[in-house]
């Protein structure tokens, strides 16, 4: 758990530097191209979004990441799908902290704790660096638990860009 003061400081500290250092282009653009290819293997909607940091009054009113990644998941309108079937995964770059928003179509078939686990394959691969390689997982790992429960069907259109998101 990290402190007050500490948090403070990673997030004044982080700068959009370590957000292109992390997630180059390169890495963005392989993000999308994963999100689209997962989207022809089921009904459902994938967004990704990466924040660097939070600013002094969000640290100040006691903003989470699970906070932020809420307002995304809204500001972003990744629930705004026909099937209401869409899935954020939300990264705050500074604290290090990965939050899965998963739309109420989700609700009765899907536990928090297969998000979780998610996160937490994601939370391992990045201390290990790998941001590429952890992201591309989380969507796979997304894309079976969607796949699930909301398989793909012809017609299927894809609702919402595939483009990681930096907020």
């Amino acid at each position: 758990m990290m402190t007050t003061t500490g948090r403070y400081f990673r997030n004044l500290l982080t700068t959009r530097f370590a957000l292109t250092r992390t997630f180059p282009v390169r890495v963005l653009d392989s993000i999308e191209r994963a999100i689209k290819a997962s989207e022809t293997r089921h009904g459902g909607e994938i967004g990704f979004a990466i924040e660097t940091s939070l600013d002094l009054p969000a640290l100040i009113h006691g903003t989470t990441a699970r906070d932020r990644a809420i307002k995304a998941f809204s500001d972003l309108r990744i629930w705004d799908t026909a099937a209401n079937n869409g899935v954020l995964i939300y990264i705050l770059l500074a604290e290090k902290d990965i939050e899965i928003v998963a739309d109420r179509g989700f609700g009765p078939c899907v536990q928090p704790s297969e998000w979780e686990r998610v996160c937490d394959h994601l939370r391992q691969t990045f201390k290990e660096k790998q941001f590429e390689k952890g992201s591309l997982q989380a969507i796979e790992e997304v894309t079976e638990i969607i796949a699930r429960h909301f398989p793909h069907t012809p017609g299927d259109i894809d609702e919402l860009p595939n483009r990681p998101a930096i907020i």
